[in-house]
């Protein structure tokens, strides 16, 4: 938690120059939010979270490597005292879900307002959490629902979609293009599933996947 005679020190994890750029002309401007680091990929926010020790990370969810959401678990997983904010493009239940899983406290669109974004990192900095009301209220529609059990709960939902995919025989470039990502995105996803599942190629997958029920057309 940080102390409010302090700046918050932040740390930005993006991998677009502009987006940083603007964030750290903002929070520099201001007397009590300070940036103390950046970083353009996962990895590398894992490892500036570890040596700097910021009060809150804005992390995005799309980056080389690593993706926001492992590099946030693993974070959290070594320093929870460090607060997480989101900050993404993506407003669907998967990317929510997946943040909060991985213990992210906060969950900015990028295209909130100034205050809006000021308004999470101030109340992360202080040990609350940040979602906006939009995403509190699906929040507690989705836990309000009955859930069934979940298959390889290890697993994020994207990369349970993409497994099932791979489980129907289709390619990266047709998984890519049926969940309008980028094929080194689809590439990733692949990676970690492999890693999750401890399988050595497609074909493990495949019958782990249908074995589990996953890929039935």
């Amino acid at each position: 938690m940080n102390d409010s005679t302090e700046p918050i020190r932040i740390l930005l994890a993006d991998d677009h120059t502009l987006f940083r750029d603007g964030l750290r002309a903002l929070f520099n401007s201001l007397p009590d939010t300070a940036v103390v680091g950046e970083a353009a990929a996962g990895g590398e926010a894992v490892e500036l979270a570890e040596h700097l020790q910021p009060d809150v990370i804005l992390m995005d969810i799309q980056m080389p490597g690593v993706n926001g959401i492992e590099a946030t678990r693993k974070i959290v997983q070594t320093s929870p005292h460090i607060g997480v904010i989101v900050v993404t493009m993506f407003e669907d239940d998967d990317s929510v879900f997946a943040a909060m899983r991985a213990g992210a406290r906060g969950y900015v669109l990028k295209g909130a307002s100034q205050e809006e974004m000021l308004r999470a990192i101030r109340a992360v900095a202080q040990g609350d959490a940040q979602f906006g009301t939009d995403i509190a209220a699906r929040l507690m529609n989705f836990f309000a629902a009955p859930r069934p059990p979940q298959i390889f709960p290890e697993l994020t939902d994207r990369e349970r979609e993409v497994l099932a995919l791979i489980a129907q025989g289709h390619n990266n470039s047709e998984i890519a293009r049926k969940l309008v990502i980028s094929v080194k995105t689809v590439r990733n996803h692949v990676s970690n599933i492999f890693s999750k599942l401890q399988v050595a190629d497609r074909a493990q997958a495949i019958i782990q996947a249908r074995e589990a029920g996953l890929g039935q057309q």
